[in-house]
C-alpha cells in the first residue's frame, strides 16, 4: 500500500465527516407560479414544498394546501385585485401546476371558472382574519 493512497483515503474520510456534520439541506422547494409587477418585482408566488402547494404574497407565506386549484385561484384573485387597483401585473404559471389543478378539478367534475366562483362565495362568507379585534365598548360602565 502506498503512502499516497492512504492520504487519499484519509482525505475522503475527512470530507465525508464534514458533509455529515454540515447543516441539513434546505427543504426541496420547486417554484411553480409568480406574480410580478410592471417593474418585474415579485409580488407573490406558488411553490411546491415537501408535497404541499405553498402560496406567498408580499414576501410572506400566507398559506398552503394540497389543492393546486385552490392556491392557483387565490393567486389569480390577488392578480385581479392588483389590476382592479390599476396596477399592471403579470402572472406566470408552470405546466405542472396547471396540470395538477386541471386534474383535481376534472376529478371533482367542475371547471376552473366554477371552482373560482365557489371560492369567491366561500371567501365572501368567511370574515377576514383580524389580528387586533377591539370589542364595542358602548355598554361598558365607568
Amino acid at each position: 500500500m502506498s503512502i499516497n493512497s492512504k492520504a487519499r483515503r484519509d482525505a475522503k474520510k475527512r470530507k465525508l465527516e464534514r458533509a455529515r456534520s454540515a447543516a441539513p439541506a434546505a427543504a426541496n422547494i420547486e417554484p411553480h407560479a409568480e406574480l410580478r409587477d410592471a417593474q418585474g418585482r415579485l409580488l407573490g408566488g406558488i411553490v411546491r414544498r415537501d408535497g404541499e402547494w405553498t402560496l406567498g404574497l408580499g414576501g410572506r407565506i400566507v398559506g398552503g394546501s394540497e389543492s393546486a386549484a385552490r392556491v392557483l385561484a387565490l393567486l389569480e384573485r390577488a392578480a385581479a385585485l392588483h389590476r382592479r387597483d390599476g396596477a399592471q401585473v403579470s402572472l406566470g404559471c408552470s405546466s405542472a401546476l396547471r396540470s395538477a389543478a386541471d386534474r383535481e378539478l376534472a376529478e371533482r367534475g367542475v371547471s376552473f371558472e366554477q371552482f373560482r366562483e365557489e371560492l369567491e362565495k366561500e371567501l365572501a362568507i368567511d370574515p377576514p382574519p383580524s389580528l387586533h379585534l377591539v370589542a364595542d365598548a358602548s355598554g361598558a360602565r365607568h
